[in-house]
């Protein structure tokens, strides 16, 4: 007889494919809106029942491990709820092969040892959706996503959005600030919701500090070919740009080697990437004038700490940014150097402004592709 797990994936993978048939492809954006993911869900709300034990933690990584970013910062998210909490922690690296992503959430979800569960992207969300509800007794975190709880209740999943957008703005303004062609870059990985929101942010930020900026926009299509991220910085320093920030993990990779190699500037994400390259290739690290920082590490970390302590509200989604010290700017020893302090304090009271809501920032979410494009094309080269 086939076993439960080979049958669920069987059918989980039929409606999977029955669903893209229908809605063809997606925006890839989170399935909430940045103003319902903020909001409690409480009638759906399940405190876990953790109570202080060591909790044993899979982290399912939708990629590899070596992108001095976003999949590093989940990685160390895990290293701390050993150090700090005294959890068991396994981080699964589920590549960049999407049949396999499913598979090995049921595999995981099949093992009774473990707690919770941790995912992260929108591209696991809608995975995660149908294999939640057939594991109740199971914990899950999402981060860089959220399940849709209009569509469901997910008493089972606590999901972690960014405001992936604030510290896009500062990266802008630094650019913007620094730029001595009056142009600078965006490489993101695959266009999504979530790489624009990041794109609305920095181009706020950018045009609020210079109303004359340029910036060149282009998406490589994956996260992972880093050659090509390399070419496309190339194509856009080659045309002006002396500032790339790159928003795209492990292809990002690229965008540092094109800055370097030309003598200009990258902007790093997710995590401080002068910090991560610094003892490895301090040429590299040098190059890159700061990096707008999503701390994954953090946010999954505070979440199994409040499994831990029996806090925790499954069944919700939260969006964190600047108020809430998720996001920020990395003030490496390039930014100290490169960066006047003039412009520094300028950075310090936008930063400022944005956590008292003073300030605004644009998002993606909600927004039309013609009304993006219009954006990219109000600073188009």
């Amino acid at each position: 007889m086939l076993s439960r797990k080979r049958i669920l994936s069987a059918l989980l993978s039929a409606v999977m494919i029955f669903s893209v048939a229908l809605t063809g492809c997606s925006n890839g954006g989170s399935a909430t809106s940045k103003s319902d993911s903020s909001a409690k869900t409480a009638d759906s709300a399940a405190e876990s029942k953790a109570t202080g034990k060591k909790l044993n933690v899979a982290v399912l990584l939708n990629g590899t491990l070596g992108d001095k970013a976003f999949f590093d910062s989940a990685d160390a998210g895990a290293k701390m709820m050993v150090d700090k909490l005294g959890c068991t922690t396994k981080v699964i690296e589920m590549g960049y092969d999407e049949t396999k992503w499913l598979p090995t959430l049921i595999d995981t979800s099949e093992d009774s040892s473990y707690d919770i569960i941790i995912v992260g992207t929108w591209q696991m969300a809608e995975k995660l959706q149908q294999v939640a509800p057939q594991y109740p007794d199971k914990k899950y975190i999402i981060f860089d996503s959220s399940v849709d709880y209009t569509k469901a209740k997910y008493p089972n999943v606590y999901s972690i959005e960014y405001k992936q957008n604030e510290c896009a703005f500062l990266a802008g303004a630094v650019g913007a600030l620094t730029t001595k062609t009056g142009t600078i870059g965006f490489v993101g990985g695959m266009e999504n919701t979530v790489i624009n929101d990041f794109l609305m942010g920095y181009i706020q930020g950018a045009k609020q500090s210079n109303s004359k900026i340029k910036v060149s926009v282009a998406y490589v299509g994956n996260f992972s070919d880093s050659a090509r991220a390399k070419e496309l910085t190339l194509a856009q320093i080659n045309q002006g740009s002396d500032i790339v920030f790159q928003v795209a993990s492990t292809a990002g990779l690229g965008v540092i080697d094109g800055a370097t190699e030309k003598g200009k500037y990258a902007i790093g994400v997710d995590s401080d990437q002068a910090a991560a390259l610094q003892a490895s290739d301090p040429k590299k690290a040098k190059a890159i004038l700061t990096s707008a920082l999503k701390r994954v590490d953090v946010s999954i970390f505070d979440a199994v700490k409040k499994a831990q302590e029996g806090t925790l509200v499954y069944g919700q989604a939260v969006s964190l940014g600047i108020a809430d010290n998720c996001v920020g700017l990395a003030k490496n020893d390039t930014y100290n150097t490169a960066v006047p302090q003039d412009t520094q304090k300028k950075i310090d009271d936008l930063a400022g402004k944005i956590a008292d809501g003073s300030i605004k920032v644009d998002t993606a979410f909600g927004k039309t592709a013609a009304q993006i494009e219009a954006v990219r094309a109000s600073v188009r080269p």
